[in-house]
C-alpha cells in the first residue's frame, strides 16, 4: 500500500498527515515546535 506524507513546519508548531493513494487520511498529527 502506498502512503503519502505531508509536513508543514513552523516556529510554533509542526504537522504532520499520512494519506493513502485513495486521498483517505490514514494519520493526523501536531506537534509543538522548539526552534532552539
Amino acid at each position: 500500500m502506498e502512503q503519502y506524507v505531508a509536513l508543514d513546519a513552523s516556529l510554533k508548531e509542526i504537522s504532520v498527515r499520512v494519506i493513502d493513494v485513495a486521498e483517505a487520511v490514514v494519520f493526523e498529527g501536531k506537534a509543538a515546535a522548539d526552534p532552539k
